[in-house]
């Protein structure tokens, strides 16, 4: 399994190629639940998302024989922008966009593209040079807000977790990890139910990012390991959490980002009164036109 020496190893190959993104306060948010609420700003990354992290990391350790056959990945559209930027700086190429019947199948379209041109997958989670590179926002959470007591942090793989977790357990092992998924999607809810790493079928979400149908091999024993809990939420607690932080902290976040943060609003989990608590917003890249339905 991926190791804390490899996260602080991955913050070293990154570095200067991200932005280090700011923990900000929102206390008027943090008020209506009773708690100190931290946010930390991964809208603000390169691309928009925290996805570059992991695909720097991981196209950083590829052979040149490995990034010159070409990469090939599956996302809903943050994971692509941040392999791009990667490849960009690696002088790799990433650039063609084949789309796949839905969110249920991309990852078989991505074998079989694999399979028919010899390209390199640069997965999206499953890989633990994406793992340690994701967990860099551990790291930075650590320095932020050292006392934290509980840190939401959506999934959709286990990529972003499963290092941000790590990062933090290692570090200080009091500190609760909490996981969020759509009930779009909710493949590690549905693992921990059956005691396995379990697949779903996902239907449509605002949530995009975070719609996916499995777990990692590499991510679901890492989550097993250090994510304390994992809850759901629906469109519309999502939606009112992006109306929340666009009016009351001045931020625009896509469906996956805003899902921490509501499930802290909702009040998901019993949280102590004034308890410090991060929510990581994971991106910020929204369709306009959707956005205005949904404020």
């Amino acid at each position: 399994m991926t190791t804390l020496n490899e996260i602080h190893d991955a913050r070293r190959v990154i570095h200067g190629q991200v932005h280090r993104t700011p923990v900000l306060s929102a206390s008027v948010l943090g008020e209506m639940v009773g708690v100190n609420l931290f946010l930390k700003c991964e809208q603000f990354q390169k691309t928009g998302s925290f996805k570059p992290r992991g695909a720097l990391n991981t196209l950083a350790h590829l052979s040149d024989e490995e990034k010159a056959r070409g990469l090939v990945s599956a996302s809903a559209g943050n994971h692509a922008q941040g392999l791009a930027y990667a490849a960009r700086a690696y002088g790799a190429q990433a650039g063609k966009i084949v789309f796949a019947e839905s969110v249920n199948t991309m990852f078989e379209k991505m074998l079989e593209l694999q399979r028919e041109h010899d390209y390199t997958i640069a997965h999206p989670f499953d890989n633990p040079y994406v793992i340690a590179g994701q967990g860099t926002i551990g790291l930075e959470i650590l320095e932020d807000v050292p006392d934290a007591d509980y840190v939401f942090v959506p999934i959709g793989g286990g990529g972003l977790i499963s290092g941000i977790a790590m990062a933090l357990k290692e570090s200080n092992p009091r500190v609760k990890v909490i996981g969020v998924e759509s009930v779009a999607g909710g493949a590690y809810y549905a693992s921990r139910q059956a005691g396995e790493n379990t697949r779903v079928v996902c239907s449509q979400s605002i949530a995009g990012g975070i719609i996916c149908p499995m777990i990692g091999e590499n991510n679901y024993p890492l989550m097993e390991k250090y994510v304390d809990d994992v809850v759901l939420v629906n469109d519309d607690e999502i939606k009112a959490a992006i109306r929340l932080i666009l009016e009351r902290c001045k931020m625009m976040v896509e469906g996956a980002g805003a899902a921490a943060t509501a499930a802290v609003l909702t009040k998901k989990v019993a949280l102590p009164k004034n308890a410090r608590v991060v929510a990581v917003l994971s991106g910020g890249n929204v369709d306009l036109e959707k956005l205005k339905e949904w404020v």
